[in-house]
């Protein structure tokens, strides 16, 4: 079953959100369900924002988890 939207969230407005959040804007991480971000942007118009901002992200157990600044990220195993 899905969750209709209200129609106030448009992708952009959605994006504008996340990315305008404290820990987004002082280079912090965010964190997103994927179902989430499929439903209300979409997976390709999701990457192609993040790589036009520059920003890198890991998709795991469901869940993005997007590092707001341009340093490098290093997985650890």
């Amino acid at each position: 079953m899905s969750n209709p939207l209200p129609p106030c969230i448009t992708p952009d407005v959605w994006l504008r959100q996340v990315f305008s959040s404290h820990q987004a804007l002082e280079g912090g991480v965010v964190r997103r369900k994927v179902r989430d971000v499929e439903r209300i942007v979409g997976r390709d118009a999701f990457e192609t924002y993040l790589r036009q901002r520059g920003f890198r992200a890991v998709e795991n157990a469901g869940q993005y988890v997007v590092f707001c600044n341009r340093g490098p990220v290093r997985v650890i195993e």
